[in-house]
């Protein structure tokens, strides 16, 4: 999944992208509401994590230049703020959860985790593609009663082609959902990781789980 870190602290825009990409996700970050909405418009994203009390645009006035759009993230609130009124407004803005800042990163990952499934939804955490299972809240994927050893990169690559099922995605489409838009890696990583997720899929009996469509992409038909 990609997100967007929306928080005016850098201290605590470094330590949730740090997390959350050591899960596999990809972490774009602004510091105020105005760079937040030139991201959301210019990236294709699933989650935003959203503090209320910034410089420029707060919070509040990016719910509500969001409220008009048809498609956007889920949106889950982070926020100092902890009135019953600034969660009444937020959410009625919008926003799909709030969370009061001090937090624990696990409730955070396990709300992030479950505003992703219901953008599919999923009412349930876990994700069957015949033999194969995917755990979308332990990040676990298994094969029969066996556990893949994936590493983050890979456990999301697959979990993006099973979740788009039957829909080819190319290598380009791919990357934009795996890796920030400053990440100073290529696209070309994407065959690395798949070379490598194809290896060990191969070794639990699914050799032909994702299949090349050669000019097209890739895709778990």
């Amino acid at each position: 999944m990609r997100v967007l870190v929306v928080d005016d602290s850098e201290r605590v825009r470094k330590t949730l992208a740090s997390g959350l990409r050591a899960h596999g996700m990809a972490v774009d970050t602004a510091a105020d509401g105005a760079e937040a909405l030139s991201l959301i418009n210019g990236l294709s994203l699933d989650l935003i994590v959203l503090d209320l009390m910034m410089p420029r645009m707060d919070g509040m006035q990016v719910l509500r230049a969001l409220k008009s759009k048809s498609a956007k993230p889920r949106i889950l609130v982070l926020s100092a703020r902890d009135h019953f009124q600034d969660r009444v407004d937020a959410l009625n803005l919008g926003a799909d959860d709030y969370l009061v800042k001090p937090f624990a990163f696990e409730e955070l990952l396990a709300r992030l985790l479950a505003l992703g499934r219901r953008s599919f939804a999923e009412a349930s955490p876990d994700i069957a593609c015949g033999r194969l299972v995917l755990d979308t809240a332990t990040r676990l994927a298994r094969v029969d009663d066996t556990v893949l050893a994936l590493t983050p990169k890979e456990y999301a690559l697959l979990e993006l082609l099973v979740r788009r099922k039957g829909h080819v995605m190319n290598r380009t489409h791919i990357f934009e959902q795996l890796y920030e838009s400053d990440s100073d890696v290529s696209d070309a990583v994407i065959e690395v990781l798949m070379s490598t997720l194809r290896a060990k899929l191969s070794r639990v009996g699914l050799p032909d789980l994702i299949e090349t469509r050669r000019g097209f992409g890739y895709v778990v038909a």
